[in-house]
């Protein structure tokens, strides 16, 4: 596997086949998440925290992936076990062949909670 995009895709991918080695490869020993819940956690917490959420995780629809250097932009659609649907945008930061940042910023529901035109 090469270029940051690929190796963006196979991290989600290994989320919805519930690959726990696939991913663990993938992310580095210095890595770090940030949300808007997330305070730039490490590894270890990471994997405690997310990693559960693999088992309500069906699959994603990636509507953009967009590689810049090590970054890679990501706006996917997830679909879950139980029909939930939502969009996130993540920035992946890839070096050596490892993910060792990603910056996530929570998108809506689908379908979206306002009407057409107008808001929550």
């Amino acid at each position: 596997m090469s270029g940051a995009a690929a190796i963006a895709r196979a991290c989600y991918n290994a989320y919805a086949a519930k690959d726990r080695a696939a991913i663990e490869a993938l992310i580095a020993d210095d890595f770090h998440f940030i949300s808007p819940l997330d305070n730039r956690i490490d590894r270890q917490t990471y994997f405690a925290r997310c990693w559960p959420n693999s088992e309500k995780i069906q699959g994603f629809d990636f509507i953009r992936v967009v590689e810049d250097g090590a970054r890679v932009f990501v706006t996917y659609e997830l679909r879950g076990t139980e029909g939930r649907r939502f969009r996130n945008t993540e920035i992946l930061t890839v070096r050596a062949g490892q993910i060792v940042e990603a910056e996530v910023y929570f998108g809506w529901s689908i379908p979206h909670e306002a009407p057409a035109g107008g808001f929550t």
